[in-house]
C-alpha cells in the first residue's frame, strides 16, 4: 500500500513520518497552507464587546495557534464570565491553555455534535463568537442564528491553496503506485479532484482507496465517483492511523 497524505503541515508531515515508521510507503502532498488571519489585530476589542454568558466557540485548534500567542502579547486577557466551547478535545485543550477557563466540547469532533451540546439549546439573545479560518461551513452559525443567537465570525487564520501542475503531479503519483489517499476536509477534496486531469481521474484517482474524516466527506467523495471510501473515527492522526489498519 502506497499512501498519499494531503493534509497540511505540520500534521501531514507528522503522519507521513509515523506511517513510514510502521513500514508503509507514504508521501506528503499538502494542498493548502496556513497564514495569520486578517482580523488578529482586532481580537482584544472584539472579545471586550462580549457580555456575561456570551459564548466563544473554536472550531479548529489551529485558530488558537495564531490567536493564542497574539493574545498573550496584549494587555487585556480573555474574559472570565463567558462560556467557552470547542469542536473537539484537542481544540478544547488549546483554548483552555490560553483562556484558563473551563471549555466544553462534544465527544465526537463534528459540528453536528457540537450543536447538540445542552449549553447551546437556549441561547436566544446571546452573542456567539466563532473562532475559525477564512470561510468554511456555515452549519454551526446558521443553526445558532435559528435559535436566536447573534453570530459573529472571527478570522484567526487563512487557508491558502497551493498551486501544482496537475498532469505532472498525476504522473508522479501514479509512478509511485499511490493506491490510498488521505483527505481531511471538503476544500482539499475539491482541490484534489480539480488538480488531477480527467483521464487520470478515471484511470487512477477514483480507483484509489480514500480515507476521510466524516460521513459528510464520504458523501461528497461518492458524488465525485469514489467507491472505496473509509471514514476514520476522528480527524487527528491517531484516528487516521486506526483507519489504515
Amino acid at each position: 500500500m502506497s499512501i498519499l497524505v494531503t493534509r497540511p503541515a505540520p500534521e501531514g508531515n507528522q503522519l507521513v513520518e509515523r506511517l513510514r515508521l510502521t513500514g508503509r510507503q507514504a508521501w506528503h502532498l499538502p494542498l493548502i497552507e496556513f497564514l495569520p488571519g486578517r482580523q488578529l489585530s482586532e481580537c482584544t476589542s472584539c472579545l471586550a464587546t462580549l457580555n456575561d454568558d456570551d459564548i466563544v466557540i473554536t472550531i479548529s485548534g489551529r485558530a488558537l495557534t495564531y490567536l493564542g500567542p497574539f493574545m498573550l502579547a496584549q494587555p487585556r486577557s480573555w474574559p472570565r464570565h463567558i462560556n467557552y466551547l470547542a469542536i473537539g478535545k484537542s481544540s478544547a485543550l488549546a483554548l483552555h491553555h490560553y483562556c484558563q477557563q473551563p471549555v466544553e466540547f462534544p465527544e465526537i469532533n463534528l459540528s453536528e455534535n457540537l450543536i447538540d451540546l445542552p449549553c447551546l439549546e437556549h441561547i436566544s439573545g446571546k452573542t456567539c463568537l466563532i473562532l475559525r479560518g477564512n470561510g468554511g461551513r456555515e452549519l454551526l452559525g446558521e443553526t445558532l442564528q435559528s435559535r436566536g443567537a447573534k453570530v459573529r465570525y472571527f478570522e484567526c487564520y487563512q487557508r491558502v491553496a497551493l498551486n501544482y501542475h496537475g498532469p505532472e503531479q498525476a504522473f508522479h503519483w501514479r509512478q509511485k503506485g499511490i493506491s490510498t489517499i488521505i483527505v481531511t476536509s471538503g476544500e482539499m477534496l475539491n482541490l484534489l479532484y480539480e488538480l488531477v486531469p480527467a483521464v487520470d481521474r478515471n484511470e487512477w484517482l477514483l480507483h484509489c482507496r480514500l480515507i476521510v474524516v466524516s460521513e459528510r466527506l464520504a458523501t461528497i467523495a461518492t458524488d465525485f465517483g469514489w467507491r472505496d471510501i473509509i471514514v476514520a473515527d476522528g480527524a487527528d492522526n491517531d484516528a487516521l492511523l486506526r483507519a489504515l489498519r
